[in-house]
């Protein structure tokens, strides 16, 4: 998150905790997704945070909508990245020459992030197509210094969660209309993971709801186009004061 955090702390106290599982934050026991709300209270009870603006890109958008319904006092607004609240997959079958690719391309990439050789050979016919789609030496940084330390960081007991929260068939359309505070959906047009389609018709449902979609760019796409992204979401909060009003945080 650290894409949005230097920038945004800039002007306001920002918080990105680790998700239960995730990063620093290890579980070595079995927990449900909706452990992740329970603590993201916890923490806004912590530093006493009455109200904020909540950012969430993939499941952190899904996380931040559910925290804004049950707890609607304290979400002021949302930005929601690459997220969606009925999410729908176009991702194909993974082949064993996809995993090789990867393999290779992350370790090269490692060694020597946004090296345009290995990102020419390897990066664009592996996995990280489907991550992204302007293979930039700066999406590749990303990847190298914060997407593989996350990857590795993700207890199997996180990925336990996810998983059995996927076979549910999550569908939360219906209660959007719940949340009246100012959002913000944002959505790459090839993003294979979470749809356009899916982020759209989320937009759709949330009352007081701006879009914004970005063309040629995927479900990474604010390490693909970051000063874009960026500049839109300072013009969202200058245009909704309220997301980020003198009596919240964000």
């Amino acid at each position: 998150m650290s894409v949005f955090t230097q920038h945004l702390s800039q002007r306001f106290k920002t918080f990105a905790p680790d998700l239960r599982g995730y990063g620093k934050s290890q579980a070595k026991t079995a927990f449900k997704m909706r452990d992740h709300l329970v603590d993201l209270e916890a923490l806004l009870d912590r530093y006493q945070i009455r109200r904020c603006l909540v950012l969430g890109w993939s499941l952190g958008g899904i996380l931040a909508t559910e925290l804004a319904l049950k707890r609607p006092e304290r979400v002021s607004g949302l930005i929601l990245i690459a997220s969606a609240m009925r999410p729908r997959s176009s991702h194909p079958p993974i082949s064993w020459e996809d995993n090789l690719y990867t393999g290779l391309a992350s370790v090269i990439n490692w060694l020597q992030p946004g090296w345009q050789w290995n990102i020419d050979t390897f990066g664009k016919r592996s996995l990280y197509r489907y991550l992204i789609q302007q293979h930039t030496a700066i999406a590749y940084q990303h990847l190298a210094t914060e997407g593989m330390p996350a990857y590795f960081q993700t207890s199997a007991s996180a990925r336990q969660a996810l998983s059995d929260a996927l076979k549910q068939e999550y569908d939360r359309l219906s209660e959007l209309s719940q949340i009246q505070c100012p959002s913000l959906v944002m959505a790459g047009t090839a993003d294979r993971h979470i749809t356009m389609e899916s982020s759209l018709e989320t937009a759709q449902h949330l009352p007081k709801c701006d879009w914004l979609s970005y063309p040629d760019v995927a479900h990474l796409f604010p390490w693909e186009i970051p000063d874009q992204v960026l500049q839109n979401i300072d013009n969202w909060i200058e245009s909704n004061p309220e997301a980020t009003g003198k009596e919240s945080d964000a």
